[in-house]
């Protein structure tokens, strides 16, 4: 008899030391929740952070990842436990954290994950036992095993206290953010500045080693590779608007409307 499937893949991905390709979504759509899902990601990104998501809307592309490989993870707006709530009771199966900059930070997004007395969850996942197919009496234990606290590196901050980050107990993961990380130190024109490199090295240097997954973003096979060889657990492979953006671009590429215009 073939074994059930794991209820959180991507925790069970990561269990086995194997990595996780994952795409941000940040268009409210189940469509295209339904097709990325079914695209081979291993992991979905849904944006309430910086993408139009509604509660509503979030807990619709959860749902439409049902039967598929795919794990709906949730980044929410802001690392508080009343936006964390109805997120995990939509069926998320993870919470990234934005902007974590230090310790205490990273242990507040722990306990708005878990249910006491680990942490300090309400209880009322009514939705989310349907989504993880079980009982609502036994989705307590299963969440507190089953749901991955992420954090993302964003801050210079965060750099500073990155070794006490690492050492809190719960925390399953780290992003490391290069856009807003570059913001902090000042630059707007993206990560390719030494204090920024030194700042990404720094993170490495504590979190590849530490038995935290380490996520980044890769905008290109070559480099997702690369990521993954030095170590990366977590790969943002990219984003639906940059995808839809290159597929319009490359469908328009080499057709002249103009052909056969008299002059």
């Amino acid at each position: 008899m073939a074994s059930s499937p794991p209820i959180n893949p991507l925790r069970a991905r990561l269990d086995a030391g194997q990595a996780g390709l994952g795409v941000l979504v940040s268009m409210p759509s189940v469509q295209v929740v339904q097709i990325l899902a079914r695209a081979g990601f291993d992991w979905l990104f849904v944006d309430m952070e910086h993408g139009p998501i509604d509660i509503e809307s979030a807990h619709a592309m959860i749902a439409a990842t049902q039967g598929t490989p795919a794990a709906p993870l949730v980044r929410v707006p802001w690392n508080e436990p009343w936006l964390v709530k109805p997120a995990l009771d939509a069926g998320a199966m993870g919470i990234i954290f934005p902007m974590i900059r230090s310790a205490a930070e990273a242990r507040a997004a722990v306990s708005a994950v878990r249910y006491p007395p680990r942490g300090e969850r309400g209880f009322g996942p009514f939705y989310a036992a349907k989504r993880f197919g079980v009982e609502l009496s036994d989705y307590a234990d299963v969440a507190d095993r089953e749901v991955l606290c992420l954090a993302l590196i964003e801050h210079r901050d965060a750099i500073e206290d990155i070794e006490a980050i690492a050492a809190v107990d719960g925390l399953d993961a780290c992003l490391i953010a290069p856009f807003d990380l570059s913001m902090s130190y000042g630059h707007r024109d993206g990560a390719d500045h030494d204090d920024v490199q030194r700042a990404i090295a720094r993170a490495e240097s504590v979190l590849l080693p530490s038995g935290l997954a380490v996520g980044g973003l890769a905008l290109d096979p070559a480099t997702a590779q690369t990521m993954i060889e030095r170590g990366y657990r977590l790969i943002i492979t990219g984003f639906d608007v940059l995808f839809l953006e290159r597929a319009a671009a490359q469908a328009l590429q080499g057709i002249d409307r103009d052909a056969g215009v008299a002059g």
